[in-house]
């Protein structure tokens, strides 16, 4: 039998003999949709017809255009409609999206027409499924009669395999340009058994956001109850978003949150609030809270000013007890202070300006009462900086704010303070060292709300500070375990000198002695903040020693050493503390090693030679061999206060299909891999009180991952007060490519375990050529 081909050619003849000119590009790329006039060619066994009018093709018949294809036992061509009917064995391969079917009738350049008991196949989700026709609208929306939907790939070739989850639905309408699919009289089952009758449901079709209601949300814990809510989502814009969360707490009552969140050009923010009238557990209290962020610039229009910048922090809830009863609705379980901090800031060369405004709410816990922060009403910062001038770096800083709070809790006066600090450096940079003299001034003035225990109402304080601080930096290339480096060694010296001014009468609004460690022993001031000014005679000296990659520069070890003497005592110290002797600090080790990507090694010990012990020791280490496996642990000890702990942290695949060694296997597509070969994962975290021996934190989960859908199960143990802790269950199952139904965990998997990765992140879409035909 011959066969036969024909081309039916809509454009210019192939014999057209004009030069044709080529044009350079970056990118191979392919516009579909501009092939107005798209050549047609068929294939067949016998091909007939009228010219100019109808084609008919038999035998293997095959016809093409640009970008579609369509096969059958016997394909009609009608040229004028630019329609083909198909009679036995219909195949239709439209951009990589793959039908068959016993018949059917289209348009191809406009992708209109039906199909006749057809299944189907998805390119971009890999979601395929069956149903008695499919009516195509255009190129980018069909609607299917009496059809089904999964995402689960068919292993084995028993006839009675079925997929893990199926949704069967009266109608399914599919927009491949909203990515949004739409179910219509709709069961969800899974594992064959029905689960979720819906009357109507919307899911995706690829990752654009899509108005509707989502997946309700259950979670249970031993203070609230059952927890049950149904998010409806809101795409108001590309840039602006809004969900609505109405619930209910089987313990305390009924729940509504909201988020809004907005992207516009020069500024974002995002808003969140919830209300709960008559929580039962609180003897009929309502509850209530919001959080408001916002940063960006905001032009002015007036030519001498410009923008300026707006920046916004605003939380506010009912009670004190918001922080332990609504973990999730933006509070942090350990955040007992919620600031409301508005600020302006505008610059323009070397000069800027900031004026800000912060007021604290303090969440009490009768157990353990904490000391309100001041709030700052307002608070004006000037700043004037060059760099290089002439050699030089000029700075100077004006700061005025007004400290308020309640003098019965703070058992201190309110004050005015207002301070200028001025400093002029002259760095000496070359690339074996560098050497910087500098010279500050700090001066400061208060006005009290009422008399010191002196009797003065003002008090004010001028110190100046020099340092001296230089380094050398040594080279050369070295060889370890049959390793080429370049290794350096790194000397450095810092004296500094602050002369004594008593300061114990002043009053404390926002200062706190800095933490002892390798950033702080490098510092002028031993305090964070300006109401303490630490008097120093005193030498600071180090050395660093690092092993570098001479093709990367990518740092393999690092050790160091520093230490400090002081020729003087300190005296100036925070209210009860002690005033220290001269001599020697304790000595700072660290070592950091990463000798290879998978594995990394960080300890810090802080010794006290007097004592010949360690003051303070933290050893971190972490295994990550690929992805989703990953191992931290760190040990941390503070003898000074009486704490010792360990914490550890992982995600490990506790059984993993064949191909999906750190990856996910060759059959994975956009929706997952086979539904016949399943992983499972482990995932926690455990923070233990040495000491106290107990577990004050601990999260420990499962992940199974089958491919086309992922469920996961999370415990969580969480310490709310001394004598309390929230238990929480979390579970979630997710149908890839359709739906979650369950508590979300997976913002608690990622904030608590050191570089948890979720399952499905490093799949890539397709191109349509991988089911090209």
């Amino acid at each position: 039998m011959a066969w036969a081909v024909l081309a039916l050619l809509a454009g210019p003849a192939l014999a057209q003999t004009e030069p044709l000119t080529l044009r350079a590009t970056p990118l191979l790329a392919e516009d579909l949709a501009d092939n107005v006039n798209p050549p047609t060619v068929v294939y067949g066994d016998r091909i007939t017809g009228r010219t100019d009018l109808e084609t008919v093709i038999e035998g293997r018949a095959e016809l093409r255009q640009p970008g579609r294809v369509a096969f059958g036992d016997k394909l009609v061509y009608d040229e004028t409609t630019d329609t083909a009917t198909l009679t036995g064995g219909a195949r239709v391969n439209a951009e990589g999206d793959r039908y068959t079917a016993t018949s059917g009738q289209l348009r191809l350049d406009a992708m209109e027409g039906f199909l006749l008991q057809p299944t189907y196949r998805f390119l971009a989700t890999g979601a395929h499924g069956a149903s008695e026709r499919i009516d195509m609208l255009d190129r980018d929306r069909s609607r299917v009669w009496q059809g089904t939907y999964t995402t689960c790939e068919r292993y084995g070739d028993g006839a009675d395999w079925r997929p893990d989850w199926l949704l069967r639905a009266d109608r399914l309408d599919l927009d491949r340009e909203d990515d949004e699919g739409r179910a219509y009289g709709a069961v969800l089952e899974f594992k064959g058994v029905p689960i979720l009758p819906v009357p109507t449901m919307s899911f995706p079709l690829g990752e654009q956001r899509k108005s509707g209601w989502l997946p309700p949300l259950i979670g249970l814990d031993n203070r609230s109850g059952l927890n049950l809510a149904v998010p409806h989502y809101w795409n108001i814009a590309p840039n602006r978003d809004a969900t609505v969360t109405p619930g209910i707490m089987t313990r305390r009552g009924v729940d509504v949150q909201g988020e809004f969140r907005y992207m516009e050009v020069g500024y974002q923010g995002r808003l969140n609030a919830n209300w709960m009238p008559n929580d039962r557990l609180r003897g009929g209290l309502n509850r209530w809270g919001y959080f408001v962020r916002h940063n960006g610039s905001h032009d002015t229009g007036i030519d001498g000013i410009g923008n300026v910048g707006v920046g916004l922090n605003l939380n506010r809830v009912s009670d004190n007890d918001y922080w332990r009863d609504f973990t999730r609705n933006g509070v942090a379980l350990t955040t007992r202070l919620l600031a409301n901090d508005g600020m302006l800031s505008w610059g323009r060369g070397d000069f800027s300006f900031n004026a800000r405004a912060v007021k604290w709410q303090t969440l009490q816990d009768v157990n353990a009462p904490i000391l309100p922060p001041y709030d700052r009403l307002p608070q004006l910062v000037a700043r004037w900086g060059r760099l290089n001038d002439r050699g030089f770096d000029y700075s100077v800083v004006g700061d005025f704010t007004r400290f308020h709070a309640d003098p019965l809790l703070t058992r201190q006066v309110n004050a005015d303070r207002a301070f200028v600090q001025a400093q002029v450096a002259r760095p000496f940079t070359r690339p074996w060292g560098f050497l910087t003299p500098k010279l500050q001034l700090h001066a400061t003035q208060y006005n009290f709300d009422g008399p010191l225990a002196d009797g003065s109402s003002s008090a004010s304080r001028v110190l100046p500070t020099f340092s001296l601080d230089g380094g050398l930096v040594f080279e050369r290339d070295a060889r370890y375990f049959g390793r080429a480096f370049r290794q350096t060694l790194e000397p450095r010296l810092m004296y500094v000198y602050t002369p004594y001014r008593d300061q114990s009468r002043l009053p404390v609004y926002d200062t706190g002695a800095y933490d002892f460690n390798f950033a702080t022993i490098w510092a002028e001031n031993a305090f964070a903040g300006n109401d303490r000014i630490v008097d120093n005679n005193l030498v600071t000296g180090g050395l660093t020693t690092r092993l570098l990659d001479p093709e990367t520069g990518a740092e393999a070890v690092r050790l160091a050493v520093a230490q400090r003497y002081r020729f003087s005592g300190q005296q100036v110290v925070m209210p009860g503390g002690a005033p220290t002797t001269p001599g020697w600090s304790d000595l700072m080790l660290g070592a950091s090693i990463n000798w290879t990507p998978q594995w990394g090694l960080d300890t810090v010990v802080q010794y006290n030679l007097d004592t010949r012990t360690s003051t303070r020791t933290t050893v971190q280490g972490r295994y990550s061999p690929g992805p989703y496996r990953t191992v931290s642990m760190a040990y941390r000890h503070q003898r000074d206060l009486n704490s010792e702990s360990v914490d550890v942290g992982w995600q490990w695949p506790l059984s993993q299909r064949a191909g999906r060694r750190g990856e996910l296997g060759s059959t994975a597509r956009a929706s997952g891999g086979s539904c016949g070969r399943s992983d499972w994962y482990s995932v926690g975290r455990l923070n233990y009180d040495l000491h106290g021996r107990q577990l004050t934190e601990g999260l420990l989960g499962i992940e199974y991952d089958a491919g086309c859908w992922i469920g996961r199960l999370v415990v969580e143990k969480l310490h709310s007060s001394i004598t309390s802790s929230t238990k929480r269950i979390l579970f979630q199952i997710e149908f890839v490519g359709l739906s979650r139904l369950g508590s979300d965990p997976l913002s608690r998997l990622r904030n608590t375990i050191p570089r948890y990765r979720y399952l499905r992140d490093d799949v890539t879409p397709p191109s349509r050529f991988t089911e090209y035909e």
